[in-house]
């Protein structure tokens, strides 16, 4: 028996289809995304977006089941009535507005040039100002939950981008019968069920011990906004590993599989990820690395966590919970030097040897010894998700002179991510939440080595590793086998499908010594830029934004 796990990432989908006896994975198709981010402007409009958008289209993702799933069945040669469950996890938060029968207001001529009637993707941070007024409000209101998200509403959640919608395009919004997970769009694709998750519910639409905030608090917010989940919403939440429902004859006929297969309940592409790496318990954080990083780990009991993206009772593991943190930009900080700012010689250089750009200014920053370069920075190119929860912070470099280069400058940004993870660990640890080791996962720690030991290094913690390149796509998979009846728990499903390495690497006790002393200014420059001291990062974008007409 088989199933399928679907991971939708930021540029495209990736389905891998996997043995339920051992977590073998057979085959994996991928499919990029046609209209990718969406961030300059609307497909087939020439009219540029303001700053901090990032959409896409929700028609990419029918693409990834129609071209991914026969893909892998024919490469296997596995019949279709051998796989038993499909299991999906997403990037959250990632929300749209669709009719009731769940049509995108997107794909509606009337529509169409309306950006709010898009996808909202996770990392869409022009909804900071909303994001800002929720925080106030429920400040000022005393809401109890707000603790329980680190004190702060992040612009990448539900509410933030539904209220950004409200005030913005009161038309989109009242046109919308339903605002919605993407993650749980696609279900509701597959099986015709409209159903909710517990976990994006719970961590990005502030939904405590199965309630969402009163009315009172989002009328308080505008009173357009008092019945926002009564009339757009769901009240009802579906557990993670259940099923969903079973496959459409409309969906079976663009998978090539069976009408009625066992569809989980969808998940978030982190979240999904803490089982496929064995990780059913306490003591381990899993960090999920690519273009960002989500930092997952569980505990027993509850504890406020100063800047957590939130904590949920079975939010990951039942019986346990589940805590996440995160850094908004990672992967998508180093790609941005190797895109912009790295000269011509480096290109011809990695050319004659042969490797691709990130691969040799790698190699060229593993000379150096920490501390060398005399180079600090702030990971903050797209913003700070924890400790800070503000993404209107942005990236800083300090000590470059006349006879700085582009390795030195890789290596600070790749030692400046395990800073921000190390504020992360230490925020947890301080609150009583043991991080013991942490386990990577993604396509970062398997290709960049001097990132890893940097890692360990930074953290002090020794370091264990995913053992699949495809661990959220093996997590739903692994969803999909409880959904199906195949294992009764998540904990069975990751004894016999889940997989790590048999691999650690630790700190080099030099390199963490010179990394404490860093790291000490680092929590300077942090404090002095992140917490108010200093707000020319917030100066800069207000100007950046008159001068380019977007909003203030």
């Amino acid at each position: 028996m088989y199933t399928l796990g679907i991971d939708f990432g930021t540029e495209s989908g990736r389905a891998v289809l996997v043995d339920v006896r051992d977590g073998r994975e057979v085959a994996t198709a991928v499919h990029p995304y046609s209209n990718g981010v969406i961030d300059e402007h609307l497909p087939g409009s020439d009219r540029p977006l303001p700053p901090d958008w990032a959409l896409q289209d929700p028609m990419d993702y029918i693409e990834v089941f129609k071209q991914t799933i026969p893909a892998v069945l024919k490469e296997s040669g596995v019949r279709p009535d051998e796989v038993v469950g499909i299991g999906i996890d997403f990037t959250a938060c990632t929300m749209m507005p669709t009719k009731r029968d769940g049509t995108p207001l997107c794909v509606l001529p009337e529509w169409r040039d309306n950006p709010h009637a898009w996808v909202k993707l996770w990392k869409h941070h022009a909804s900071q100002p909303q994001a800002d007024q929720i925080n106030e409000t429920a400040r000022r209101m005393g809401e109890s939950w707000l603790d329980r998200y680190g004190g702060k509403i992040s612009s990448e959640w539900f509410f933030s981008k539904a209220l950004q919608i409200l005030q913005e395009a009161p038309e989109v919004y009242a046109a919308a019968d339903r605002l919605i997970e993407a993650a749980d769009w696609v279900i509701w694709q597959l099986t015709g069920n409209e159903t909710r998750n517990t976990c994006t519910a719970g961590y990005k639409a502030i939904v405590q011990d199965g309630v969402y905030p009163s009315r009172e608090f989002f009328a308080a917010l505008d009173p357009r906004f008092a019945d926002v989940v009564d009339t757009k919403m769901s009240r009802e939440f579906a557990p993670l590993g259940g099923r969903a429902g079973g496959l459409t004859e409309q969906a079976a006929a663009w998978t090539g599989l069976l009408p009625g297969t066992a569809v989980a309940v969808a998940n978030v592409d982190a979240h999904v990820t803490v089982p496929a790496v064995k990780v059913t318990g306490p003591g381990q954080m899993v960090m999920i690395m690519g273009t960002s990083t989500c930092h997952m780990i569980v505990g027993e009991g509850l504890q406020t966590v100063e800047g957590m993206c939130g904590v949920v009772r079975d939010g990951i593991i039942p019986g346990y919970y589940g805590y996440e943190a995160g850094q908004s930009g990672v992967g998508d900080i180093f790609a941005w030097f190797v895109d912009n700012a790295v000269p011509p010689e480096y290109h011809e250089a990695a050319k004659a040897a042969g490797l691709n750009l990130h691969q040799y200014l790698e190699q060229e920053a593993a000379k150096q010894k920490p501390g060398e370069s005399g180079l600090l920075a702030l990971d903050w190119w797209n913003g700070n998700r924890s400790v800070l929860v503000d993404a209107d912070l942005t990236g800083l470099l300090i000590g470059a002179t006349l006879a700085t280069k582009a390795p030195d400058i890789y290596r600070a940004l790749i030692e400046a991510t395990a800073f921000g993870t190390r504020i992360i660990i230490d925020s947890f640890e301080e609150r009583g939440i043991p991080v013991n080791e942490l386990v990577l996962a993604g396509g970062l720690p398997e290709r960049n080595k001097l990132l890893v030991q940097i890692y360990a290094d930074v953290t002090r913690k020794p370091l264990k590793f995913a053992g699949s390149a495809q661990s959220p796509a093996l997590g739903s998979a692994m969803h999909a086998a409880v959904a199906a009846g195949v294992y009764p728990n998540i904990q069975q499903a990751a004894e016999h499908m889940g997989r790590l390495k048999d691999e650690t690497v630790g700190p080099i006790a030099e390199n963490a010594a010179i990394y404490d002393q860093l790291y000490a200014d680092y929590k300077l420059l942090y404090d002095y830029f992140g917490r108010g001291a200093n707000n020319v990062m917030k100066r800069l974008k207000q100007i950046r934004r008159q001068v380019r007409g977007g909003q203030a």
